[in-house]
């Protein structure tokens, strides 16, 4: 994992200078990359996640998919308490340390989660965040493979959070490679409700998963109060640019059914500019 972070912050770091399209937003200056790389993960998931996600589904019971995911959840308590101790928010992290111990115990290694009940806020902190509470910028939007959506700021923190996750210290390889499968499938198969009703709704999914990442983001980096002048700037930062010199086309008028088409309203005949006076052979 440390090596294929790696390998993908020095290919943003490589294209990012050289791919920045001019009429492409500034917060995605490399749109059509990042289109590509993003149809590319579409058809691995259409083709791959998707269908092993709803097989999980089915043949898995929902309270047996539901302890996966608590289990998944609670160990990332403990990189979210490293960072809210970076963040200066040390009643948080000691918050985090609580439910990983309490999930881990009373839950049974994190199956249940037994912490919310006793009023322990489930939190998410990564270190992506923790750069930006520090004031690190996010950076151009990235679409990196198989990950998917991110920022430069948050491609470059990943290696980071490796260290508080669990993968790394798993030494059995097979163990480790079917933990990281089990994880994967079990987050796919959360969202597979989400993502129906995203392609059913959004007109360009690619634009609707960009904006929502990057807004969730920065309402993450302050906790969800984030400053009304960062979110205009964001907003400012999405729009398209105009390009010099370009022509705008005509905005296209769709026909409802029973309409009719305008009539063409018939030009008068125009005035002649000579003179009515009649001549004089017209007189008699």
């Amino acid at each position: 994992m440390k090596q294929i972070c790696t390998t993908i912050i020095l290919l943003a770091l490589t294209i990012i200078t050289g791919c920045a399209s001019v009429n492409a937003p500034k917060a995605d200056p490399l749109e059509g990359l990042n289109r590509t790389t993003f149809k590319v993960n579409e058809t691995v998931d259409d083709y791959v996640l998707k269908p092993v996600a709803k097989g999980y589904q089915a043949v898995t019971p929902t309270f047996v998919r539901a302890g996966v995911s608590n289990a998944f959840s609670n160990i990332s308590d403990v990189g979210t308490s490293v960072n809210n101790l970076l963040q200066g928010k040390p009643g948080n992290a000691v918050s985090d340390v609580g439910r990983f111990l309490v999930n881990s115990t009373l839950g049974i290694l994190g199956l249940f989660d037994v912490a919310t009940g006793m009023g322990l806020e489930k939190h998410e902190e990564d270190f992506g965040q923790t750069l930006g509470s520090w004031g690190v910028g996010s950076g151009p939007y990235l679409v990196l493979p198989i990950l998917g959506p991110s920022t430069l700021r948050d491609t470059a923190a990943k290696p980071v959070d490796a260290y508080t996750g669990y993968s790394r210290y798993i030494g059995h390889v097979p163990t480790r490679n079917s933990t990281q499968a089990l994880g994967i499938v079990s987050f796919r198969a959360d969202l597979l409700n989400t993502t129906s009703t995203l392609d059913e709704a959004s007109l360009d999914k690619y634009q609707f998963i960009r904006d929502a990442y990057l807004q969730r983001r920065l309402s993450q980096v302050y906790d969800g109060k984030a400053p009304q002048a960062m979110r205009d700037k964001l907003e400012e930062d999405l729009d398209v640019p105009d390009v010099p010199g370009a022509t705008k086309a005509a905005p296209k008028v769709e026909m409802k059914p029973g309409d009719k088409p305008a009539e063409k309203t018939e030009q008068a005949p125009a005035t002649s500019t000579t003179s009515a006076t009649p001549k004089e052979s017209d007189k008699k």
